[in-house]
């Protein structure tokens, strides 16, 4: 199964960085202009068995993708799974790590799998992986505005 990883570090503290994904409209800020998504609804925060439902707009078409929060530990991380959406199997990590500097390391770690799989998974996980290095640059660039400090350095492996 096809995995992503992508970290930056943000001059600001881990509680800082937390802090900002749990504000009410976290997510909205951090949803990609492409493709035009908003959140449809939400039962509860980041907690486990919180959920959320987004609304992809692909041209005349409306997707649903459904997500659950499975696990969570205040300023180390929170992890969500898709219950119905555009993947066979999505679960996504996101990751806070204090360094000695008093820096914060933010970890995305998504583990995927599409439609199809094996095959679709050889065939287009490039593909995928190649919009989730764009969709979480821009996330964690927009993470270190709302907190109101620089990105200094990200990137994916």
């Amino acid at each position: 199964m096809p995995r992503f990883h992508y970290s930056s570090l943000i001059d600001a503290p881990v509680e800082r960085v937390f802090a900002f994904h749990r504000e009410p409209d976290a997510l909205e800020r951090l949803l990609p202009a492409w493709p035009p998504a908003r959140v449809a609804a939400r039962r509860g925060g980041l907690e486990p068995g919180s959920e959320v439902d987004i609304e992809l707009r692909l041209g005349p078409l409306r997707l649903r993708w459904a997500a659950r929060h499975t696990a969570y530990r205040e300023n180390q991380f929170f992890c969500d799974e898709q219950v119905q959406g555009p993947f066979r199997v999505w679960r996504h990590r996101h990751g806070f790590e204090r360094q000695p500097d008093g820096r914060c390391l933010l970890t995305d770690d998504v583990e995927f799998s599409l439609p199809l799989a094996p095959v679709s998974d050889w065939l287009a996980g490039w593909a995928v992986k190649r919009m989730l290095r764009k969709m979480f640059a821009e996330r964690h660039a927009r993470t270190a505005a709302a907190c109101g400090v620089r990105l200094l350095a990200g990137g994916a492996r």
